[in-house]
């Protein structure tokens, strides 16, 4: 094991934060705008999204440094539903370069907070 980190989100905070195009689009890939927007709760969708971010970088070490950006780390679904994990960019790369292989998360929600942890695997 490489790293692990935890983090927790109000979801009401992200019904403010979803107005802001702007912010979306610095933090999240169209893709997982496209798939929180179709959600019932999509605050709900965000906050657990940017749990798991914020739990990636904390398991990384690295925090927003040396390469590493909110944007290139995405939160994708398996054919079950199961949360994961694709790096893109320079956040890729530094991932690589740091010799790291695999990357767990698991997140969960509900109406008022959203929490996500990260195990990194040498």
């Amino acid at each position: 094991m490489f790293g692990i980190g935890i983090d927790i989100c109000n979801v009401k905070r992200f019904d403010r934060l979803k107005e802001k195009e702007g912010f979306l689009h610095k933090v999240f890939s169209d893709d997982e705008i496209g798939y929180c927007i179709s959600k019932k709760n999509s605050s709900e969708c965000f906050a657990a999204r940017f749990a798991a971010k914020e739990a990636f970088l904390k398991a990384l070490g690295t925090g927003l440094r040396g390469g590493v950006h909110f944007k290139e780390v995405v939160i994708t679904n398996g054919d079950l539903g199961e949360p994961g994990i694709r790096l893109e960019g320079r956040t890729k790369t530094t991932f690589e370069t740091m010799g790291l292989s695999k990357i767990l998360v698991s997140m969960s929600h509900e109406r008022d907070s959203a929490v996500a942890v990260v195990m990194i695997e040498k």
